[in-house]
């Protein structure tokens, strides 16, 4: 979490989603959207240029993502104001996770990273 007079304070929170009419149990496909909401608290315009996601499934397998911006976007977020984006995962597994980060530079060419914390990927009736 970032002080009040963080210049860069960025916060970021994501909902997920399954998405029964593309997975398959059979096949060991299981998708997800996710919809990020990315807010600049902090006093200066931030720009996101680069996404790096770390997604591991039940089996503990992970995935890193890295890439440009976000579904092909590099949005200036000002000051009190928000972005948000969807996108999406498959999975091998009913259950996952996922985190990561924002690559960000502010107006002054600052560079720092925007923290994406843990959320969880799960199917209906996948967690008790």
């Amino acid at each position: 979490m970032h002080s009040p007079q963080d210049p860069n304070a960025i916060q970021v929170q994501v909902k997920s989603e399954f998405v029964p009419d593309q997975s398959s149990q059979d096949e060991g496909r299981y998708v997800f959207t996710y919809h990020v909401t990315i807010e600049n608290c902090g006093t200066l315009p931030a720009q996101l240029l680069s996404r790096h996601w770390i997604i591991t499934d039940g089996n503990q397998k992970v995935q890193e993502v890295k890439g440009d911006g976000v579904i092909g976007e590099q949005p200036t977020i000002m000051p009190g104001e928000s972005y948000e984006y969807s996108s999406g995962a498959v999975l091998q597994t009913p259950v996952g996770s996922m985190q990561g980060s924002y690559q960000m530079v502010d107006a002054t060419g600052l560079r720092f990273d925007a923290s994406i914390p843990v959320f969880t990927l799960a199917s209906p009736r996948a967690l008790h």
